[in-house]
């Protein structure tokens, strides 16, 4: 009884393994049919075992494609059947996808966030005025609380206001301002108010959780 043990190591290779061996067993046997109309046969009833794994969707035309699709490519499109529909192409499936391009951003100022520049080149396109300039202003105090984020420490607003002249390629000067940014300790609070709040309703409901539980 032993001798006759199989481990999957010592199987075929499953192409599709969501449908299981026995699944896979049977296109095996549809493909070693002499007759065509045999293996048609054969190859409906699986069609059909297949579409009943997922009974709300074996009615669906799209849904019937994609079975039939999938027929094929297990049989390793060696099985010799008539299909409703267009038989997939090996060489197709087989062709490697063309890479994805991504975005290639390397801000200088990493901890600021590409978003800030995105604001940045809105507000220059925005007319001057003082909608603009607390659009201005609104910016580099986010730039101030980003910086703080990474830096945990003071920072002077003249930094702030270089960093923003450089981003805008000189378009937006606040260098020579008479007005100053947010204080950093009141930044720095804000989120430390926030994260605190978030803690507790955390606590909150897990001590109303607790309550809710029953004991025994």
């Amino acid at each position: 009884m032993i001798d006759n043990l199989e481990y999957n190591t010592e199987r075929e290779h499953l192409i599709i393994p969501e449908y299981g061996r026995h699944l896979q067993k049977m296109i095996n046997h549809a493909k070693t049919r002499e007759t065509k109309e045999e293996r048609e046969k054969l190859a409906k009833a699986i069609i059909s075992v297949m579409g009943n794994l997922q009974p709300h969707l074996r009615d669906v035309a799209d849904f019937q494609h994609k079975l039939w699709d999938q027929l094929f490519i297990m049989s390793n499109f060696e099985l010799d059947v008539e299909s409703p529909y267009p038989k997939p192409s090996k060489e197709v499936l087989s062709e490697r996808p063309e890479s994805l391009e991504y975005p290639q951003n390397h801000p200088k100022y990493r901890f600021y966030g590409n978003n800030i520049k995105t604001m940045i080149d809105v507000a220059n396109t925005w007319e001057e005025g003082e909608l603009k300039e607390a659009l201005l202003y609104t910016i580099a105090n986010h730039m101030k609380k980003c910086f703080l984020n990474w830096n945990k420490d003071t920072v002077e607003d003249i930094v702030i206001f270089d960093h923003l002249y450089e981003l805008s390629n000189g378009k937006i000067d606040l260098r020579n301002s008479d007005e100053d940014l947010s204080d950093s300790n009141s930044l720095m609070r804000s989120k430390s108010k926030y994260s605190n709040s978030n803690n507790n309703n955390n606590k909150k409901k897990k001590n109303s959780n607790n309550r809710q539980r029953k004991r025994y």
